[in-house]
Formats: C-alpha cells, structure tokens, sequence
C-alpha cells in the first residue's frame, strides 16, 4: 500500500472519528436535557438516546478512531523519519489525549443510560467544543509541520479557546434570552 492510499484512509477515518465524537456529545446535550423531563417522556426519550449514542460510537467513532490510528501508524512504519520531527510528537500526545476524550465518552453512554447525569445540558455542550480545539491543532500541525514555532502553535490553541468561548458565551447569552421571552 502505498503512502497517498494510507494518507487517504487516514484523512476519512480522522474526519469520520470527529463526526462522530460531535455528534455523539451533541446527543448528550439532548439526553441530559430528556433525564429532566417527566415520565414517561423521559424514560422514552432516554431510551432512544441512549440506542442512538451507542450505536454512534460503536458503528462509527470507535471504528473510525482505529481506522485512524491503524493508518497513521502504517505510515510511521513507512516514514520512520517522521518519528523524529517535533511536531509528530505533539500531534501523536494529542491524538492520545483524544482517543482519552473519546473512550472518556464511551463511559459518559453508560452513564446516561443509567439515567445518571454527570454534566448538565449547558456542561457537555461546552465538552462539544473540546474536540474543535483538538481538530484545529492537529491540522495545524499537520498542515505546518515544523514550519510553526512553539509560540505560534500555542497562540493557535489559546486563540482558538478565546473565539470558541466568545461564541459559546453569546450563544449562551441568546438561549437565555430566548427562554425569558
């Protein structure tokens, strides 16, 4: 298998694990907001929820995230160069940091499905955004390569945190104003 091949399983399965991981804490914005709804509502949309969270990652996160790492190392074995570079080792940490978020997810399922909630609505969809800081990252890295300095690179991820926080705040702000209407 040549290097384009690898590159190309390895961008499809990145891109499908980070659909998943958006989608699968979106859900749990909607579950946690069903385990404070009245029975029967609750227990039925609890339920689904819970199908749908697991069938998500089961069938499309996890996959994707092994699919992802399979290709990457693959290509590591081809490119043993790359091991060397700096920029590898910080998007290889981060990578494990996010197969942490991800399995971290995983026990977030088996919770809600127990109708506990760890976090509130308004607590996951700030962990919605914790993948977003990972992708920008990433591809920054991957993109730049050791053409980014250290202080560049670290701008990029405060900055990033900054712009997401102010959207987040303001969406926050038009929700509450929304509710009081």
């Amino acid at each position: 298998m040549d290097i384009l091949t690898l590159k190309a399983i390895h961008i499809i399965g990145f891109v499908a694990w980070f659909a998943g991981l958006f989608y699968l804490v979106r859900l749990f914005v909607y579950h946690a907001e069903a385990l404070s709804q009245s029975s029967p509502e609750r227990d039925i949309l609890s339920r689904q929820y819970s199908l749908m969270e697991k069938r998500l990652f089961n069938i499309i996160t996890r996959p994707a995230m092994i699919i992802t790492f399979v290709a990457g190392i693959a290509m590591l074995v081809l490119y043993k160069g790359y091991l060397q570079e700096g920029w590898m080792h910080i998007k290889l940490t981060l990578l494990i940091l996010l197969a942490a978020y991800s399995e971290r997810c995983s026990g977030i399922i088996k919770r809600l499905a127990r109708g506990e909630t760890p976090m509130q609505s308004r607590g996951f969809r700030i962990y919605n955004e914790v993948p977003t800081i990972f992708l920008i990252v990433i591809v920054i890295l991957a993109v730049f390569k050791n053409q980014l300095s250290l202080v560049a690179l670290i701008s990029t991820i405060i900055g990033s945190i900054v712009i997401i926080g102010l959207f987040f705040f303001i969406y926050s702000k038009r929700r509450q104003k929304k509710a009081e209407e």
